[in-house]
């Protein structure tokens, strides 16, 4: 029975403050994503700008993220590291860690820069760090299930000519 409500999975990701941010590195993920192409990752600053690395080095991107898997980083009552936010992140952007030739595509990428930053992050909390794997189960599988589950669907429906329509709310999102 028509209408179908289910809630978008991607967000802008340039209006998603201090995010963990993740999007397929050509395309979008409703404009023909396959599952198996390759992923991009970046970390926002608290103006949206997407913080991100690759065989070019360190980005600052305003645009080219508006549709991808947002995972909050900070929650709102962390008022010291809200207000740091944007200097550690640019401070940490620089080191030379970061350097164009140190990228390497398997085991110096976008995903060890941003995790690594996450993991700078918990030390200055006083935290324990985490590993790839950690962080890749306990944060991100459960958001690309989600998505990997409304982009099925989108494809069944696009593909038997049903009519997608957004709602007012998620036009911002998606």
């Amino acid at each position: 029975a028509a209408p179908v409500r289910l809630p978008c999975p991607f967000r802008h990701g340039h209006r998603q403050p201090r995010a963990f941010l993740l999007r397929p590195t050509a395309g979008a993920f409703l404009g023909g994503y396959d599952g198996s192409s390759d992923l991009h990752v970046g970390i926002t600053n608290s103006n949206g700008v997407v913080y991100n690395y690759n065989e070019e080095g360190i980005h600052r991107a305003e645009t080219g993220w508006e549709q991808c898997i947002s995972i909050p980083l900070v929650q709102p009552d962390m008022f010291g590291l809200l207000q740091q936010w944007d200097q550690l992140l640019e401070e940490f952007s620089v080191g030379e860690a970061w350097l164009p030739h140190r990228y390497e595509e398997n085991d110096h990428n976008c995903y060890t820069y941003a995790l690594a930053f996450i993991n700078s992050i918990l030390s200055t909390q006083g935290k324990r760090q985490m590993s790839k794997s950690e962080f890749t189960e306990k944060f991100v599988i459960p958001q690309t299930k989600k998505a990997s589950k409304y982009i099925t669907l989108h494809q069944e429906l696009t593909v038997n000519d049903f009519y997608i329509v957004p709602l007012p709310d998620q036009e911002k999102q998606c």
